[in-house]
């Protein structure tokens, strides 16, 4: 894992050197310069979880406290309202305010469905409820992103259970909204109105759970910079019944933290058996290429996923170093587990998929991964729309003009 991702741990190595010092007699002026250094931009209740991270591996609370002049010089503050934190949930375009407004948008909107019901039969009730529902599909952006943005951070820190309960319902709420919109072409709404309701409820209990279990765990744990790659990253999967997501600009980072993230960023070279390509033309080369590729170690690790323009399934970097079985829906998760369980022991060496998904007829490839050796390396995922290609007829032997 990263440093990035391990700032956390680096932040407490740092206060402890800095508590050191004070203790040994060094002042408050000489040693402020490096706490602003390494903390500017990170939130107050960061700050004050890496102090109680010290506390927690015996480190005396009086030594602590010495740091409470530096707050002071640094911040122009107290102790008191250094360790006093601000809510997220309350700035625009942080993604804990972000899930707030878009259960905020499903609730109005779930409010609106019930008035309708209560009007069945009469008007345009029916209407109402069946354009409503369509438009509450919408929520499966919000799924999306609490499945691959959220629990990946959530499983770093050995919280697996509840985001697996979680996905779970999820998929229960999609697979009923699917089968309501589809019966609403043949019946009336009257005729649902004891499952309407049911969903419903459902997803208000899920908007309960979110924001009364999810959130809370969350700001517990992640770290500012997670919380930014989330935020980063939403745009790319989309938001449920909500426009004008602002973009969320913490504070820059210390000196130090911007250097390490340069030199990790330094341009090279891989050297392949048949030749050798700058980082930058891989890459290129492997996003270009008109399928998904997404490789899994032999430790059942997500390594590495192609960024195509087509996407086939949702992918974020989230997902990186996340356990294979995690990625999936717990109804069929039990499928890849039975695959993989095949390829290491050498019953399979491929297995192919396809779904009819309308517009898209998807090809899903699984090849297990061999050294030269034949040690078992991982498995290697190739997803396509194969219908532009079902499609082809004849011979084409000529440069389009």
């Amino acid at each position: 894992m990263s440093e990035e991702i391990n700032n956390r741990e680096y932040r407490q190595k740092v206060l402890k050197e800095l508590i050191t010092q004070l203790h040994n007699g060094a002042s408050v002026e000489e040693v402020k310069g490096r706490f602003a250094a390494v903390f500017d931009g990170v939130s107050a209740e960061e700050i004050a979880q890496a102090e109680q991270g010290l506390i927690a591996n015996g480190l005396p609370v009086s030594e602590v406290q010495r740091l409470c002049d530096v707050h002071a010089a640094v911040f122009k503050g107290s102790i008191e309202e250094i360790h006093r934190p601000t809510d997220p949930a309350e700035i625009p375009g942080h993604p804990a305010n972000t899930l707030k407004r878009e259960n905020r948008a499903v609730e109005k909107l779930i409010g609106e469905i019930r008035e309708q019901l209560a009007r069945l039969p009469g008007g345009d009730a029916e209407k109402r409820i069946s354009d409503g529902l369509e438009r509450l599909a919408e929520i499966d952006r919000h799924y999306l992103k609490k499945e691959n943005l959220i629990f990946p951070y959530l499983e770093q820190y050995g919280i697996t259970a509840p985001p697996k309960v979680m996905w779970g319902v999820d998929d229960e709420i999609r697979a009923q909204l699917k089968e309501i919109n589809k019966k609403l072409k043949g019946q009336d709404a009257a005729q649902l109105r004891e499952p309407i309701g049911a969903l419903l409820n459902k997803i208000t209990e899920m908007i309960f759970k979110e924001e009364n279990i999810l959130l809370p765990m969350l700001l517990e744990n992640l770290t500012q910079d997670e919380w930014k790659r989330i935020a980063d990253e939403s745009g790319e999967l989309g938001y449920c019944l909500i426009d004008h997501v602002p973009s969320w600009a913490p504070a820059a980072k210390g000196e130090a933290e911007q250097t390490a993230r340069q030199e990790a960023a330094s341009p090279g070279v891989v050297t392949l058996p048949t030749g050798a390509l700058k980082i930058e033309e891989l890459v290129r080369m492997l996003d270009t290429l008109p399928i998904d590729i997404t490789f899994v170690d032999k430790d059942d690790t997500v390594k590495y996923f192609s960024r195509g323009a087509e996407r086939i399934f949702p992918r974020t970097k989230a997902v990186i170093g996340r356990k294979v079985a995690n990625c999936h829906p717990p109804a069929s998760v039990h499928i890849v587990e039975k695959l993989v369980e095949d390829f290491k022991a050498g019953r399979k060496d491929h297995e192919d998929f396809w779904i009819d998904a309308g517009e898209k007829y998807i090809l899903i490839r699984y090849f297990a991964v061999h050294s030269d050796a034949g040690e078992y390396l991982g498995v290697l995922e190739v997803t396509q729309n194969i219908r532009p290609i079902q499609a082809i007829k004849g011979e084409k032997r000529l440069v389009s003009e």
